[in-house]
C-alpha cells in the first residue's frame, strides 16, 4: 500500500482529515513519508537546497555565535542541531570550533550519513531531555504540520483533506477552537477570501525545546517574516510544494513526493519564546551573518582573489572566487539574505 492510499484509507475509515494531519503523513510518514522515504532531500541531487549546503562558510560563521554562548553560559555546554540533514552545517562548524554536539534527525537516511560527522552515540532521532548550550534549527519550522484556513465572509473556514470525484480534494469545515485562537493573534486583517498557514505545530515544538533548554539559545533560520509583513501574501497564501530544485505540483496531488511548506510567521514564534520566559530577537539573515564576521571575511577573499589573479595562481583564484560566490549568495539580500533568524536566550 502506497502513501496515497494510507491517506485514502484513513479518510475513508474516519472522514477528512486536518491538513496538518496530511502533511505530517505527506512528510513524515514512515514508510513513503518525503523526508523518510530514503532519499537525501537537502543536497545538489535531491530537491532543494539550504544556507549550509551553499556555503561552508555558514556553519564556520555560526561558530563564532556559539563560542559567544559558551563563553556567555560557561560549561557544560554542547550544541544540537535540529533537522542536520547530511551533516552540511555540523561539518565546518565542527572544523571551526571543539565543542559536544549532538545531532536530531527524523530521516533514517540522514541519520547514516550524519554518522560520518559525529559518533553514532551522538546522532539522535528526538531531542535530548536536558539541552545545555545552542539548538539550532535550519529551514525546519517551515516544514512542521500546519492548518490551513480561509476566510469567508469575515469569519474563519477551515481546509480539510477528503475525497472528491476519486481525488484527495480540499474540504470545507468549521475552524476548530485553538486554530481560531491563533489566527486571531496572529494572522492579521487577512482580506476575505485570503488563506492562512496557522503554524500551531511550530509553537509547540519552540515550546518544548525551551522547556528542555536550561541555559542558553534556540537560533532558528528560516524563510517568512513578521505577521504585519505576510499580510500581502495572504490573498493566495504561502502553501506550496518543491521538487528537483523547483516548484511542484498542488500539495495534495503527489503525497510523499514533494516538499510541503509554506512562509513562517515570526510573530507567533517570537510571542511563543517570550511567553515561555526567553529573551528574543529577530534579525535578517545578512544582518545577523554579517554581525558574525561574514562580511570580513567576504572582504577578504575578494583580496585574496585579486592577489591570486596578480601572481597569476589560477586555480587559486578560482577556488577562492567560489568560496566568494557562495557567502554574496548567503548574503543576497532578495535571497537567503532576506530569511529571518530568531534567537531565543535563557
Amino acid at each position: 500500500m502506497n502513501l496515497d492510499q494510507r491517506i485514502r484509507r484513513e479518510i475513508e475509515n474516519g472522514g477528512p482529515m486536518p491538513f496538518e494531519r496530511f502533511m505530517d503523513l505527506a512528510l513524515y510518514h514512515p514508510d513513503g513519508g518525503f523526508f523518510t522515504s530514503g532519499t537525501l532531500r537537502s543536497e545538489r541531487a535531491g530537491d532543494f537546497l539550504t544556507s549550509p549546503e551553499v556555503s561552508a562558510l555558514f556553519g564556520e560563521t555560526l561558530a563564532r555565535y556559539v563560542i559567544g554562548e559558551r563563553e556567555r553560559i560557561g560549561q557544560p555546554f554542547e550544541m544540537v542541531e535540529v533537522a542536520a540533514g547530511s551533516g552540511s552545517l555540523l561539518k565546518p562548524l565542527l572544523e571551526a570550533v571543539d565543542v559536544a554536539a549532538f545531532a536530531v534527525e527524523a530521516s533514517p537516511t540522514a541519520r547514516d550519513k550524519l554518522v560520518e560527522v559525529l559518533p553514532p552515540d551522538r546522532v539522535l532521532a528526538d531531542l535530548p531531555d536536558r539541552i545545555r548550550g545552542v539548538v539550532i534549527g535550519n529551514e525546519l519550522i517551515d516544514n512542521l504540520p500546519m492548518a490551513l484556513a480561509q476566510r469567508v465572509d469575515g469569519s474563519w473556514r477551515e481546509r480539510w483533506v477528503g475525497i472528491d470525484d476519486d481525488a484527495l480534494a480540499m474540504v470545507d469545515a468549521p475552524p476548530r477552537p485553538e486554530v481560531v485562537a491563533w489566527l486571531d493573534q496572529f494572522a492579521g486583517d487577512v482580506p476575505d477570501d485570503g488563506w492562512v498557514e496557522a503554524q500551531l505545530a511550530a509553537a509547540s515544538w519552540v515550546r518544548d525545546v525551551l522547556g528542555r533548554l536550561e541555559a542558553g539559545s534556540l537560533v532558528l533560520f528560516d524563510y517568512g517574516d513578521t505577521a504585519e509583513n505576510l499580510l500581502p501574501r495572504r490573498q493566495d497564501g504561502t502553501l506550496r510544494t518543491y521538487r528537483a530544485h523547483h516548484l511542484g505540483p498542488h500539495p495534495l496531488d503527489e503525497p510523499g513526493e514533494t516538499d510541503i511548506t509554506a512562509d513562517v510567521n515570526f510573530t507567533a514564534l517570537a510571542a511563543v519564546a517570550e511567553s515561555a520566559g526567553a529573551m528574543v530577537e529577530l534579525h535578517r539573515q545578512d544582518d545577523f551573518l554579517t554581525g558574525l564576521g561574514l562580511g570580513d571575511r567576504l572582504s577578504e577573499l575578494r583580496h585574496a582573489e585579486l592577489d591570486a589573479a596578480r601572481s597569476g595562481d589560477a586555480m587559486e583564484r578560482l577556488r577562492l572566487r567560489s568560496l566568494k560566490t557562495e557567502a554574496e549568495t548567503l548574503l543576497h539580500p532578495r535571497g537567503l539574505g532576506d530569511f529571518r533568524v530568531l534567537v531565543a536566550r535563557r
